[in-house]
C-alpha cells in the first residue's frame, strides 16, 4: 500500500471516528433531557420464567419517562393485550420513571412460538412490546449472585394484609411481613442491605388520588406498615414492592410485589 493509500485510509477512519463520535455524544444529550411531565409510556418486556407447573411467566414492566407525572390509562383501546383478552393483569396507573417487572402473565405450557403483544397509548403516541418464548429471553427471579455477596441471593417472601373495605371519610392501615436471606451485602459495610417497602396504586378509580403514609420505608424485623387514604369510591388495587438492595443492580431478582384489593365505600 502506498503512501497515498495509507493517507486516505487514515482519513476514512479518522472521519469515522468523528461522526461516531457526535452520534454518541447527540445520543448522550438526548438522554440527558430531563422533563417532569407530558410525556408517554412505553411497556418493556423483560423476559420469561418458567414455572415448576410447566407453566411460563412472562414478566412485564414500563417507563413513564416523566420524573413527576403519573398517568391514568384504563382498560381499553389505549392499555390492551392482544391477541385474545385486553385485559392481563397489567397497571391502570403508571408512576413516574423505570418500573422493572411490576407484573406477570402466566401463559400455558404449550404456548410455544405464540406471541402477546401489549399496546400504551399516551400523549397521542402509541408504543408496543412484543413478548414470546425466545430461549434468549428467560431470566431468573428466584435467585442470583452478585458481585461482592456470598452465595446466592434469593428473593424475599412477603405477605401484605389489608382490610376488603373502607371507608371513603377514613383511612386504612396496610401491612408487609417479610423474610429473607440476607443478602445481597453492603460492598462497604459488607452487612445486608435490608429490606425496603414502597407503596404504590396500581389500579383504581381514574380520578381517584391514593396517599400513602409514608409512601416507602425500611421494614425493621421484617415488618412495616402504611396508613392509606383515597380520595374517590371505587375498587383500588395497591401493590407493595419489598426490594433487598438488588433492584437497581440490573438484575431480575430479588424484589417481590404483591397486591391488595380494597373497595372504599
Amino acid at each position: 500500500m502506498n503512501s497515498r493509500s495509507r493517507s486516505s485510509r487514515l482519513h476514512r477512519v479518522l472521519l469515522a471516528g468523528i461522526v461516531l463520535g457526535f452520534a454518541c455524544h447527540t445520543l448522550y444529550a438526548q438522554r440527558k433531557v430531563q422533563r417532569s411531565t407530558g410525556q408517554n409510556v412505553a411497556p418493556v418486556y423483560d423476559g420469561y420464567e418458567a414455572n415448576p407447573d410447566g407453566t411460563y411467566s412472562m414478566w412485564f414492566g414500563y417507563f413513564n419517562r416523566n420524573h413527576e407525572e403519573s398517568l391514568e390509562l384504563p382498560i381499553g383501546p389505549d392499555n390492551r393485550f392482544e391477541p385474545g383478552l385486553a385485559d392481563r393483569g397489567q397497571p391502570t396507573h403508571f408512576v413516574p420513571e423505570w418500573q422493572k417487572s411490576a407484573f406477570r402473565v402466566i401463559v400455558p405450557k404449550d404456548f410455544g412460538q405464540q406471541k402477546l403483544t401489549w399496546r400504551l397509548t399516551t400523549k397521542g403516541k402509541t408504543e408496543i412490546v412484543t413478548a414470546s418464548l425466545e430461549p434468549r429471553s428467560i431470566i431468573d427471579r428466584q435467585q442470583t449472585t452478585l458481585e461482592g455477596t456470598v452465595g446466592l441471593n434469593k428473593a424475599p417472601t412477603i405477605i401484605l394484609e389489608a382490610p376488603t373495605e373502607a371507608a371513603l371519610a377514613g383511612t386504612v392501615t396496610v401491612s408487609v411481613g417479610a423474610t429473607d436471606d440476607g443478602l445481597p451485602l453492603n460492598p462497604r459495610t459488607k452487612k445486608p442491605e435490608g429490606l425496603s417497602v414502597r407503596w404504590r396504586k396500581y389500579r383504581g378509580p381514574e380520578t381517584g388520588r391514593v396517599t400513602f403514609t409514608p409512601g416507602s420505608a425500611k421494614l425493621e424485623n421484617g415488618k412495616s406498615s402504611t396508613t392509606v387514604r383515597f380520595s374517590d369510591p371505587g375498587e383500588y388495587v395497591l401493590q407493595g414492592v419489598v426490594d433487598d438492595g438488588s433492584l437497581l443492580a440490573g438484575t431480575y431478582c430479588c424484589w417481590v410485589s404483591r397486591e391488595v384489593r380494597i373497595k372504599v365505600k
